[in-house]
């Protein structure tokens, strides 16, 4: 008998130790600290920790990456490409062209009076108060003098009178002569080897000289030389050889030779035996389209022989002696020539490469690290926004939750007033204010964050407000009461505590909503501001339909950093709203 209850004994002891040993998981989570508590319920949340692993993604891909990137957020990608560039323009010669004697002028003014004089058929004119003299030299050229007064006349009844004669040193000869070319209504007289003209001034009549100020024609001379002017002189002589059929003249003191080529006279300056090619006149305007490009005179008499002969290009040497093909393009009267050259470009929108990963945007620049840096300043902006926010809200919220009264409908009609407030309009608003003061980029996201701030904290500080009310009467708070603690240690350091749980389940899901604020602020063009990169910011770079569809790879990875940051964001919140209160899920 011994024996058997010794043996029931130990049978009783083991299963006691057994029943001790096996204990429901739920009851040895009970014995772990809140915070613990927390955490275990959390880390079994899946999609809780699938939203913590892409921030912490995220947040390496945006803060580590653009360390390690090698490149600059702003920085532009060239490259070289062949281009067909416009290089030069040719078109006929329709209108007349001036050349004006070295020391005279010869305004924009006086040629349009002359033009008018000449299709009056009219040889003298006025521009300015400046008398102009017209002689046809020949067909299409004209040459243009200013007429200096020499002495003036009046005529009064028949009889004409001399003004002035003595003042003006006029000889006798030349009055008489004057006298009598009023009388006889003659425009011009000679005498002594000069030629004099008589204008008509109304009641008065004057009698002029005449001085060289220009001449016009149709031709077009272009020089052999970058360095060489071609004078007044020489033009004139060279028109007035053409119109005579000469094959030389002379010109500044040297003689020159003349050799038509299909209706192209080339000049040839002649020194004893040796003959220098000098100039070009012809009946094109042929202009380079860059100022400090010359084109030389074989360029210019290919392209005439190209264009009569109806071709569409031409292979010209360059000075390096490459093969440069040349287009034509005609359009009415006028020809385009292009040409094919080596030009440096920026890189846009070029397709994902090893050098580049995601390609290039509209600006050249790599959007990988495009999107390194505007990860960093969307989180950042959400961060911020967020800690600001719930220091407003806690603070007044906690305020108004405790002292109540007065205080509070005072802090309440404030935060109703904010939530009548249009966000998206005032936003827009003060956006466009920013743009119209040209504010600075970087400054324009510390304003865009102190403003999201001003107008997200009414929801928190009604949240704290209302945790509060029901806190303040509970057994703890007649404690600190009768210690005689600090109303702000109390607030801060025995009620706020106690809220913190909600605020950072509140907080964890805004940050989502000020990152799409930001996003959608910057792709209307109010938020973030170039250079400066942010997501949304990127996305508003794809500013047409064609862009969209064809380079996809500028938008779309943008668009998938939002979505996946927003949508952690709430996961982290669900989360951590069933961790701390798990009665929610059931």
């Amino acid at each position: 008998m011994g024996e058997e209850n010794t043996m029931k004994t130990i049978i009783a002891d083991d299963a006691n130790e057994n029943k001790i040993n096996i204990v429901h998981e739920d009851e040895r989570v009970k014995v772990l600290s809140p915070s613990m508590l927390v955490f275990k319920r959390f880390i079994r949340n899946k999609l809780a920790i699938v939203g913590s692993v892409i921030i912490l993604i995220m947040f390496l891909f945006s803060f580590v990456g653009g360390v390690i990137s090698p490149y600059d957020e702003s920085q532009v990608f060239m490259g070289y490409e062949i281009l067909s560039k416009d290089f030069a323009s040719m078109t006929a010669s329709t209108e007349y062209r001036y050349t004006v004697k070295e020391g005279s002028e010869f305004p924009s003014s006086a040629k349009a009076e002359f033009i008018l004089a000449l299709n009056n058929g009219k040889t003298t004119f006025s521009s300015m108060g400046t008398n102009y003299s017209i002689i046809e030299v020949g067909e299409d050229v004209y040459q243009i003098g200013v007429m200096e007064p020499v002495v003036k006349a009046s005529v009064v009844k028949g009889i004409v009178s001399i003004l002035n004669a003595d003042a003006a040193g006029v000889s006798s000869e030349l009055t008489d002569a004057f006298k009598k070319a009023i009388q006889d209504k003659n425009d011009t007289f000679a005498l002594n080897g000069v030629t004099y003209f008589v204008v008509n001034e109304g009641k008065e009549y004057s009698l002029n000289t005449l001085s060289d100020a220009a001449f016009a024609s149709y031709n077009v001379f272009d020089a052999y030389s970058a360095d060489l002017t071609l004078s007044y002189e020489f033009k004139l002589a060279a028109e007035v050889a053409k119109l005579n059929g000469e094959t030389s003249f002379m010109a500044d003191g040297i003689q020159y030779v003349v050799e038509d080529n299909n209706g192209v006279e080339t000049i040839f300056a002649v020194n004893g035996a040796e003959k220098t090619e000098y100039a070009l006149m012809s009946d094109y305007v042929i202009r380079a389209v860059e100022n400090d490009v010359f084109l030389d005179i074989d360029f210019k008499l290919a392209l005439q022989t190209a264009v009569e002969e109806n071709q569409t290009s031409i292979t010209i040497p360059d000075k390096e002696g490459n093969e440069v093909i040349y287009k034509i393009e005609r359009k009415n009267d006028q020809y385009t020539i292009k040409a094919d050259t080596m030009t440096q470009v920026i890189k846009v929108y070029e397709a994902p490469s090893k050098a580049h990963w995601l390609g290039t945007d509209g600006n050249g620049m790599d959007i990988l690290t495009r999107l390194m840096y505007g990860g960093r300043i969307s989180l950042m902006i959400g961060f911020v926004v967020v800690v600001m926010e719930v220091a407003l809200g806690i603070l007044l919220g906690g305020i108004a939750g405790y002292f109540g009264g007065f205080i509070d409908n005072l802090i309440m009609r404030i935060v109703d007033i904010f939530y009548c407030i249009p966000s998206l309009p005032i936003l827009i608003i003060l956006g466009s204010v920013m743009e119209q003061n040209k504010i600075n980029p970087q400054y324009r996201i510390y304003f865009m964050m102190l403003i999201l701030a001003v107008l997200g904290w009414p929801g928190i500080a009604r949240l704290v407000r209302g945790q509060i009310l029901s806190l303040r009467e509970q057994e703890f708070m007649t404690a600190t009461e009768a210690l005689g603690i600090s109303i702000p240690r109390r607030i801060f350091k025995h009620l706020i505590p106690n809220v913190i749980p909600q605020l950072i389940v509140m907080a964890t899901m805004g940050l989502g909503s000020i990152i799409l604020t930001e996003s959608t602020l910057s792709f209307l063009g109010i938020g973030v501001k170039f250079p400066f990169a942010s997501w949304g910011n990127i996305i508003s770079s794809v500013s047409n339909v064609y862009v969209m569809t064809n380079y996809w790879f500028v938008w779309i990875p943008a668009g998938f950093c939002i979505l996946f940051t927003v949508l952690a964001f709430n996961f982290i919140g669900d989360g951590l709203r069933d961790a701390f209160d798990p009665k929610m899920k059931r």
